[in-house]
């Protein structure tokens, strides 16, 4: 009679356990892709100098799409991981109404709350990179709630307050390099 190592046993059950909740959509959260674009610029291309710091710094038009009709608020957060000091923030954004479906060029929607990017302002601030080439990643989220967070609060407090609570993902990156 072939013997059972109760040592392989226990990770055995466990994959058969997630394989039949992942079918059954029991304790598994699908993620849903978001759609983020602008009509600045395309996915990956170019921004215009006009929302950097060598222009007039203001923020790009974003339009947004595929928002789960249970989202309750959405997130935005603009870094550039391109940064030689590391990932800079450049804009954070939550309690986004969820029938936003675009955020207009220097605006920012009736009752939408800003975060401090590491300027240390609460506001966006434009790409500015020291040299080269700099990639900047608009990250938009869907939430199954609103969050109740300060004027002083991070990228990084904003991210620890939305986990959990992620229902959808979506981002479009933009690049720029100073004249």
């Amino acid at each position: 009679m072939p013997t059972i190592r109760t040592g392989y046993l226990l990770p055995v059950l466990f994959a058969v356990f997630l394989t039949g909740a992942a079918r059954q959509g029991k304790g598994v959260r699908t993620m849903k892709r978001l759609t983020v674009t602008s009509s600045a610029f395309s996915d990956g291309n170019a921004m215009p100098s006009r929302y950097s710091c060598d222009g007039d710094d203001i923020n790009p038009p974003l339009s947004f799409a595929g928002v789960p009709a249970e989202a309750e608020s959405l997130a935005l957060v603009v870094d550039d991981p391109d940064a030689p000091v590391g990932t800079w923030v450049h804009w954070v954004l939550w309690n986004i109404p969820p029938h936003t479906r675009e955020i207009g060029e220097n605006s920012v929607p009736a009752g939408v709350r800003q975060g401090l990017n590491d300027w240390k302002r609460n506001d966006y601030g434009g790409p500015c990179p020291p040299s080269g080439s700099h990639r900047y990643v608009f990250k938009l989220y869907a939430l199954d709630s609103r969050l109740d967070l300060p004027a002083a609060t991070t990228k990084k407090a904003l991210e620890k307050a939305m986990e959990g609570h992620i229902l959808a993902t979506g981002e479009l990156i933009g690049r720029y390099r100073r004249r």
